[in-house]
C-alpha cells in the first residue's frame, strides 16, 4: 500500500500505552542513575586513537585498488538499474523505483552505515563520476576552481537532507516517476556544479547522503584509527566523540531527528484528517515540518548554552556542536522505532518488483512470483517491544555519550549541574518519541 508521504508496506502497530509508559519511566530513571553512579572523568575522550587493531591484512584488503574500484563498480550498476527503471519502465506502483529510493537506500543506508561504516562514500555514484571525469580532463579529483570556504560547513548537506525528506513526506507526486526523476537530476546537477568548483572535498560535507551515512557510521564497531590509518575495533560511544565539527552540523542533526518525529506524526489519523481538509496542505505539511526541525534544533541549542552558562564553561558558542554527535543514537532509536516495520516488509517486494524492472514479464533474479513474508512484522508484541526498546537504548547511549562530553569540556565541579539542560532535553525527545509511537 502506498501512503501519501512515501512508501508503506503496512501500518506500522501502535504502541500499547502501557508499554510506552514502562519506556518512559525506565527512561527517566536510567537517566538519573547514570548521572549519580557515571564516571567523573572522562572515558571516551580522544576516540580517534582508541580501538582494537584488525590484522594489516584487513586495512589493505580494503584500501586495495581493486576493493574500491570494487564498490565504485557496485554503486554505478545499481544506480543503474534502478536509473533504467525510472527513465523506461512505468509510472505504476510496481516499479522497484520508490522501493529503492525509499526503503533500499534511504532507510537501508542506516543499519548498512552502522555495520559497515561510511559506506556511501566508497559507493556513491556522484563521486565516482567525478573522479572520472576528472581523470579524462588530467585533474586530481580532490582539486577545484576555487578552495571550499569553512564557513559552508554541512549547511549544503543538511539543505539536502531537508530537501530529501520533504520529497519523501511531503511532495505531491512523490511515487510518481517525474517527481523523482525531476529530484534526483536537479540534485546530481547541483553536486556535480559544486564539485567542478571546489573539487571532491566538496562530498565530504555537501553530499546529504555522505553525511547522513556518516553520522550513523559513528555508531560502527568499525573505525579508522587516525595516526596510522589502520581500521580498528571501537567502542561506539568512542566514536561519537570523533564527529567533525563545522558550521552547520546542529542542522544535520536536528534534520535527522526532526523528520523523523514529523514521519512518525504524520501518519495519526488526526494529522491526515487536518491536512487533508486545509487549503493548502502541502504547505502546512511543510510548514509543520520545518518547525519540527527547528524544534529540535532550538531546544538542543537552548539547552547545551544554558548547560554551559550553569557550568561555567568559557566558549558556550561552540557547545551545540561539541555536544551534536549525543543526539545520534536518538536518531537511531527514531529510525529503527519508525521504520522497521516499513523496511523487513517493503526491502521484501522491492527486490520481486526489481525482478521485472520494467513490468514486461522477464524474471532477472526468479524471484517474480515471490511472496512477502510479514511474519516478524505480524506479531505485534515483537513489533511493540523492537519500538520502544529502539526509543530507550537510543535515549540511554545518547545520555551516556553526553554525560561522557561533559566531564571533558566543563570544570568536574560543574559537570554533574551542567547536564541537567541537555538531560531535560533528551528526555523531552524521547517522551516525545515515544507519544508519537502510542499515537500512530
Amino acid at each position: 500500500m502506498i501512503v501519501a508521504h512515501g512508501i508503506g508496506g503496512r501500518g506500522d502497530l501502535p504502541v500499547p500505552f502501557s508499554l510506552a509508559l514502562i519506556g518512559a519511566v525506565a527512561a527517566l530513571v536510567l537517566s538519573f542513575v547514570i548521572l549519580a553512579f557515571a564516571w567523573k572523568s572522562p572515558r571516551y575522550a580522544d576516540g580517534e586513537e582508541r580501538g582494537k587493531a584488525l590484522p594489516q591484512g584487513f586495512t589493505s584488503f580494503v584500501d586495495s585498488r581493486a576493493f574500491r574500484i570494487a564498490l565504485k563498480v557496485i554503486g554505478l550498476v545499481v544506480t543503474g538499474f534502478f536509473a533504467v527503471a525510472a527513465v523506461l519502465g512505468p509510472d505504476l506502483l510496481v516499479n522497484p523505483t520508490f522501493g529503492a529510493v525509499y526503503v533500499l537506500f534511504w532507510v537501508g543506508l542506516v543499519p548498512a552505515s552502522i555495520l559497515l561504516g561510511p559506506i556511501w562514500r566508497y559507493l556513491n555514484p556522484l563521486r565516482t563520476l567525478h573522479e572520472g571525469l576528472a581523470a579524462i580532463l588530467g585533474m586530481k579529483p580532490e582539486e577545484g576552481l576555487a578552495k571550499l570556504p569553512t564557513w559552508i560547513g554541512y549547511w549544503p548537506a543538511a539543505l539536502g537532507l531537508f530537501a530529501f525528506v520533504w520529497l519523501e513526506l511531503v511532495a505531491p507526486g512523490n511515487v510518481t516517476l517525474p517527481v523523482v526523476r525531476l529530484w534526483f537530476a536537479v540534485y546530481a546537477g547541483v553536486h556535480f556544479i559544486a564539485a567542478a568548483v571546489y573539487g571532491s572535498r566538496w562530498f565530504d560535507r555537501g553530499d546529504a547522503f555522505e553525511v547522513y551515512s556518516t553520522m550513523f557510521a559513528k555508531l560502527s564497531p568499525l573505525a579508522r584509527r587516525s595516526s596510522d590509518r589502520r581500521i580498528v575495533l571501537r567502542n561506539p560511544l568512542a566514536n561519537l566523540d570523533t564527529v567533525k565539527l563545522g558550521p552547520g552540523l546542529v542542522a544535520v542533526i536536528a534534520v535527522m531527528l526532526g523528520s523523523t518525529a514529523f514521519d512518525g506524526f504524520s501518519t495519526s489519523p488526526a494529522w491526515i484528517g487536518f491536512v487533508q481538509n486545509v487549503a493548502d496542505g502541502t504547505f502546512v505539511a511543510t510548514a509543520v515540518l520545518l518547525a519540527s526541525v527547528l524544534l529540535v534544533a532550538g531546544t538542543f541549542w537552548a539547552a547545551t548554552v544554558i548547560a554551559g552558562g550553569l557550568s561555567g564553561s568559557h566558549d558556550r558558542r561552540t557547545l551545540p556542536q561539541q555536544f551534536a554527535g549525543s543526539v545520534i543514537p536518538i536518531a537511531l532509536g527514531y529510525v529503527v522505532a519508525h521504520y522497521f516495520t516499513l523496511f523487513v516488509v517493503e526491502s521484501q517486494r522491492t527486490l520481486i518488483y526489481a525482478s521485472d524492472p520494467l513490468s514486461n514479464g522477464m524474471d532477472l533474479f526468479g524471484i517474480a512470483d515471490a511472496g512477502v513474508n510479514t511474519s516478524i512484522a505480524d506479531n505485534p508484541g515483537a513489533v511493540a517491544i523492537v519500538k520502544v526498546s529502539a526509543v530507550v537504548i537510543g535515549h540511554v547511549l545518547g545520555v551516556i555519550a553526553a554525560h561522557d562530553r561533559a566531564v571533558t569540556l566543563f570544570p568536574r565541579r560543574t559537570a554533574l549541574l551542567g547536564q541537567l539542560p541537555l538531560l531535560v532535553v533528551m528526555v523531552g525527545y524521547t517522551l516525545g518519541g515515544l507519544t508519537l509511537l502510542f499515537a500512530t
